[in-house]
């Protein structure tokens, strides 16, 4: 049993979504951001950085792995799945870059532009058209490729996936991008996106593109 400490956020689907995938067992312990239970000293304990997602594996190492690229690689060698090691190079560079580039910089442009509207023209102005950037960016790597890092579904669309998700509060219009909306529709239509989507078991549905 996995025992995963996450929140309804881009980076809690992208494990409950893997989980599903791979079929592992787990079990959900919420953690709610906005009373602060990041920041509490047990929760600190599993998480330096008082971030979410967290993983325990009770049947393998038992040791708490925080940070969600080091546990969709950790799932991905535990299960042998959506981590092939023949093609480890481009799939720890498109999983890196969402890690460091696609995540971060959307999470800004949903602080300015989603949840703080009006309190910053730099910064709804700067994050919006970089979120547009990526936006083309990844449409045209998928012009190129069927998923990001080759011809198999693996980690690095898992990791990206999620954050296209919330398309609807970034205003660009994923419709605009072929590539990516298909990619994004094709991926939509997994069972086991579904399920991970809603592991927090709150009735949320994918949006459409």
């Amino acid at each position: 049993m996995i025992e995963l400490f996450s929140a309804d956020t881009p980076n809690g689907k992208k494990i409950g979504i893997m989980l599903e995938e791979i079929g592992f067992k787990y079990k959900v312990i919420k953690v709610d951001l906005g009373k602060g239970e990041q920041f509490e000293p047990k929760f600190r304990k599993i998480s330096p950085f008082s971030k979410i997602p967290v993983i325990v594996d009770h049947e393998n190492n038992k040791e708490a792995i925080f940070e969600s690229g080091a546990i969709l690689m950790y799932l991905g060698d535990r299960s042998n799945k959506f981590y092939d090691k023949d093609n480890r190079i481009k799939i720890n560079q498109w999983l890196m870059a969402q890690m460091g580039y696609v995540g971060p910089i959307i999470g800004q442009h949903h602080q300015f532009h989603h949840y703080n509207p009006g309190k910053s023209k730099f910064g709804e102005d700067r994050y919006f058209k970089i979120t547009k950037s990526i936006y083309a960016d990844l449409d045209e790597r998928l012009s190129q490729s069927k998923y990001l890092a080759g011809d198999k579904y693996s980690i690095a669309d898992i990791a990206t996936w999620p954050w296209i998700a919330r398309h609807e509060w970034h205003d660009i219009g994923l419709k605009n991008f072929q590539n990516l909306s298909e990619w994004y529709s094709d991926i939509a239509k997994r069972e086991a996106v579904i399920k991970g989507y809603n592991f927090m078991q709150n009735g949320e549905s994918i949006p459409l593109p």
